[in-house]
């Protein structure tokens, strides 16, 4: 990854409706020199996705909460079964992996406190999850965000 690939990535970042024509006007390249940049971050992986990013509290789920699980080891099909289970809660936005005291950390969202319980218990409806601890996030600090990395990222 060069200084193009950066520059670019940082206006599609900030502009995502920007275009590839007025990405290539502001970075002073070509059009193609901005498409194949496009095309070869989109290939490699470092370009995921360019959708729009949702915020759940205007789609009326305001409560945030990390639910830290323990899964039975034995049996019930283990983290692979969890993970299809959990896919299919529309208020689950993430499900990790984890190391330490538990097995696997999930984020979650609700329409309120209340309706966190709802959230909880259709998680707990998989027989491979034995436990489950929650925190509530009380406000967002430093949101979910990747871009900071490209400064980290060595020149090729």
């Amino acid at each position: 990854m060069d200084q193009l690939d950066r520059n670019v990535i940082e206006l599609f970042a900030a502009e995502p409706r920007v275009g590839v024509l007025e990405a290539s006007r502001r970075l002073g390249v070509a059009r193609g020199t901005v498409q194949a940049r496009l095309d070869r971050l989109q290939r490699t992986g470092v370009v995921s996705g360019w959708g729009p990013q949702l915020e759940p509290a205007a789609l009326d789920h305001p409560v945030t909460a990390f639910l830290t699980l323990e899964i039975r080891q034995v049996g019930a099909g283990g983290h692979d079964a969890v993970g299809v289970h959990l896919a299919t809660i529309p208020e689950l936005l993430e499900a990790c992996t984890i190391t330490g005291p538990g097995d696997m950390w999930c984020r979650v969202v609700a329409r309120s406190n209340s309706d966190l319980q709802r959230v909880i218990d259709l998680v707990l409806a998989h027989d491979a999850i034995v436990r489950c601890s929650t925190v509530i996030a009380l406000a967002t600090q430093v949101p979910h965000r990747v871009l900071p990395l490209l400064g980290t990222v060595v020149a090729d």
